[in-house]
């Protein structure tokens, strides 16, 4: 279970330092007069600083490089 954790955070980590935030679209009523109705619709991006993502790359490398000992 562990490792599967380390492995997302290294692909999510990845993932933030390359694309940078994620991208996502929303929609706003501009103008409603009755029941005409205008609509823009705007692409913004959730920024993901750099630190964030590289953070998460050297956390998930820790997790799959440290040896647990089981203790028996």
């Amino acid at each position: 279970m562990l490792k599967l954790l380390a492995i997302f955070l290294n692909v999510a980590g990845v993932a933030a330092l390359y694309f940078g935030g994620v991208p996502y679209t929303t929609k706003d009523s501009v103008l409603q007069i009755g029941s005409l109705k205008a609509e823009a619709s705007m692409k913004r991006k959730l920024e993901i600083p750099p630190e964030v993502g590289a953070g998460a790359v050297a956390l998930g490398t820790v997790l799959l490089l440290v040896p647990r000992g089981r203790k028996g």
